[in-house]
């Protein structure tokens, strides 16, 4: 089965990469000749970083983590409908007939299974006697 494949957006990756590279930047590049460091950002501060923000990282990880499953599951229920779009469904007349023909053979397997366990339960009774 084929998967339809979403096109992801390039740049998704790359603004985590440079956002995570720009603060790793702040904190270790120093002032080039006095001027403003090459970052265009507030300078990083420990006394700056509230206890807040900590706090807010976890429940920012759980809602991202629930919108990326949520998400994964459309995808898969669009490709699911797809699927579905080509799948060459029966007529009635098909639908009708298979059923007919699977009852028939069920019916003639219980009667072969019953006339063998009457025969081989009969032969039982002799040889227990």
């Amino acid at each position: 089965m084929g998967r339809l494949l979403r096109k992801k957006d390039p740049t998704r990756k790359i603004r985590k990469t440079q956002s995570a590279d720009e603060t790793d930047q702040e904190r270790s590049v120093p002032a080039i000749r006095g001027g403003a460091s090459p970052v265009a950002r507030k300078s990083y501060t420990p006394a700056a970083k509230s206890t807040s923000s900590r706090d807010s990282a976890a429940p920012n990880k759980l809602i991202r983590s629930v919108r990326e499953t949520w998400e994964k599951s459309i995808q898969f229920l669009r490709e699911v409908k797809t699927e579905l779009k080509k799948v060459t469904w029966p007529t009635r007349k098909q639908t009708v007939g298979s059923t007919v023909v699977v009852l028939v053979i069920v019916a003639i397997v219980s009667l072969f299974l019953g006339v063998v366990d009457a025969g081989l339960s009969g032969i039982i009774r002799v040889v227990l006697q």
